[in-house]
């Protein structure tokens, strides 16, 4: 295929992409304050919250165990982190996923020596595709209570679970969840988040910048084909070459063995 053909090909991808996928969204919100505030303030319901930080694909290690890689995490003007998530399949969104998140999130909030009362609020917002938890509501607010009776345990840890397929214009919510699944900014509610889709899709400088992104996820995604098939050891370079798309000098490379 040639560049050109690749191009075109990329185009058309782009053309169809929404918010609710999670790369296009990524994209779109990475750095964009007023997009991630103006989403926080319909999840939330809340005019008291200015964003501060964005962040997209922000990665977090963990020296002892599995570290995570967060789609959008935001910070507010009083520290407040909110982590974003985008979620298309319902096995994404289980709720060990959301209460890992939420730890790892708050371990790696405080400096050494800080106290404990110094934690800031944590939320953790799955953006889902479908009504996961069953309960045909547009919106799940978790937090914890003291059982028996009623009291919130004030430990600062928020999971909201949202769910897209309501997308009523009735409300700012449903607005806003229609603006997820539009792939024409012209029919978005929101000027904000049309503004940055229109950018990345109509204009000469965002769509040579989303072929740019394709072309690099696309790249990662080889690279991990071939470092799995690399890991079984049972194909020869040339055969994993040719499954993964590098090259063979590529795949030696990643072998860490350039003269095999």
């Amino acid at each position: 295929m040639s560049k050109e053909e690749q191009r075109q090909k990329n185009l058309e991808r782009i053309k169809a992409l929404r918010l609710m996928d999670d790369n296009f969204m990524n994209v779109c919100l990475d750095k964009n304050k007023e997009a991630a505030e103006l989403i926080l303030k319909i999840v939330l319901g809340r005019e008291d919250l200015s964003v501060i930080e964005v962040n997209n694909q922000k990665e977090i290690d963990n020296l002892i165990g599995r570290g995570v890689v967060l789609d959008v995490l935001a910070i507010d003007t009083l520290g407040n982190n909110y982590d974003i998530e985008i979620q298309r399949s319902d096995s994404g969104a289980i709720p060990r996923r959301a209460r890992f998140h939420s730890s790892i999130i708050d371990v790696n909030m405080l400096m050494k020596g800080e106290s404990f009362s110094e934690l800031c609020e944590n939320y953790v917002i799955f953006i889902n595709e479908n009504d996961v938890l069953g309960m045909n509501k547009p919106v799940y607010v978790i937090n914890r209570f003291i059982d028996g009776e009623n009291v919130q345990f004030e430990d600062g840890s928020h999971i909201i679970y949202v769910n897209a397929s309501m997308k009523s214009p009735d409300t700012p919510l449903g607005r806003l969840m229609s603006d997820f699944y539009c792939t024409n900014a012209d029919q978005m509610n929101y000027k904000v988040l049309a503004d940055i889709v229109r950018y990345y899709k109509e204009t000469e400088e965002g769509v040579d910048k989303m072929c740019e992104i394709w072309e690099e996820v696309k790249n990662d995604v080889r690279i991990e084909v071939a470092m799995e098939l690399i890991k079984d050891g049972d194909l020869s370079f040339e055969k994993i070459a040719k499954c993964s798309g590098l090259t063979i000098e590529q795949v030696r490379e990643l072998a860490g063995n350039k003269s095999a």
